[in-house]
């Protein structure tokens, strides 16, 4: 049997709140439970919203939560760095990977319409599919639009044919990218490097073999295979788990002040409560009540856990404070 790796790779662009933290448990219990190995990742190639703070908060929150990690930012480890613009070379190198095969392709659309290709996608908020307004354009047509100041970001012509992976929640999935995602952005016009190649080529250099994300995810996970391919890299496994959302359907996020970790840890939480809380929404747990991880990994089954979105009471701040 392989050895499994998996990673949390949060964003420091704020603080981690319940969700967050959500997804960085199942993760854990993932591989933890099959005696793998934990990775953690920061992936803060988002040049305008990325902190140092940041940075230093999540890897106190996950200290705090018990959810330990083998190799990281502050441990080192075989495939360092593990920080991605710390990694910008990795691109650039696979980038010209693939344009020595004539997979890229400059666009020159507006910058708007490329202004997400950076940050992971989210539900409903999913870039439209490309219509290759610039797939055919000639040398001259790009000379031109290069005179005129336009600078290009950078596409994969995706190839028409289907990809599968197997979803340990979802079971496998067969899905032809060109037609989800279409020719999908590997670098924005202002060089930042797209999540979509960036995540692809650090799981493949850094040997992942189990992706656990939120469900949200899911619908770029077809372009993402399509490119561990072309890289030359065994797609991992994935885990692609409910989302949390609040009372409204609406999914956790930073503006869910009383549900950051920091917060609930300043207002006397403890870890295991936390994590107990997780837990019982996870249906690891019949009830709700303080629980420590590694109590859990024994009993960890991921097809127990709901496909459906979670709601989160508006009361959970004090369930937690009280558990």
């Amino acid at each position: 049997m392989r050895a499994i790796r998996g990673r949390f790779a949060p964003s420091p662009t704020g603080s981690m709140h319940l969700g967050n933290a959500w997804a960085a448990l199942l993760g854990w219990l993932a591989v933890r439970s099959q005696g793998g190995r934990m990775v953690l990742r920061i992936e803060d190639l988002d040049p305008e919203r990325s902190r140092p703070e940041y940075m230093a908060g999540l890897l106190e929150d996950l200290a705090w939560l018990g959810l330990d990690w083998d190799e990281g930012p502050d441990k080192g480890g075989p495939y360092e760095p593990y920080v991605q613009s710390q990694r910008l070379a990795l691109y650039d190198e696979a980038l010209s990977r693939l344009a020595e095969r004539g997979l890229v392709y400059p666009c020159y659309c507006t910058r708007k319409e490329l202004r997400t290709a950076a940050s992971a996608p989210h539900a409903g908020e999913e870039a439209p599919l490309y219509g290759g307004a610039c797939r055919l354009l000639g040398a001259e047509e790009r000379r031109k639009k290069e005179r005129a100041g336009r600078r290009p970001a950078m596409r994969l012509r995706c190839p028409a044919e289907s990809v599968s992976f197997t979803d340990l929640l979802h079971g496998r999935i067969t899905v032809d990218p060109a037609l989800t995602a279409g020719d999908f952005a590997l670098r924005r016009s202002d060089g930042v490097h797209a999540y979509q190649l960036a995540v692809v080529v650090d799981d493949g250099a850094m040997d992942i073999n189990l992706v656990v994300r939120g469900a949200d995810l899911l619908s770029s996970t077809p372009a993402q295979v399509a490119l561990f391919k072309l890289l030359g890299y065994a797609p991992p496994d994935f885990l692609h788990v409910p989302l949390l959302v609040d009372s409204m359907g609406v999914r956790l996020s930073k503006r869910h002040g009383s549900l950051e970790i920091r917060r609930l840890r300043m207002n006397g939480a403890r870890p295991e409560a936390v994590l107990g809380y997780l837990a019982w929404k996870a249906g690891l747990m019949p009830e709700l009540r303080s629980i420590k991880a590694y109590e859990l990994l024994e009993p960890f089954n991921p097809a127990r856990i709901p496909s459906r979105p979670l709601k989160v009471e508006d009361d959970a701040e004090y369930m937690i404070l009280g558990a």
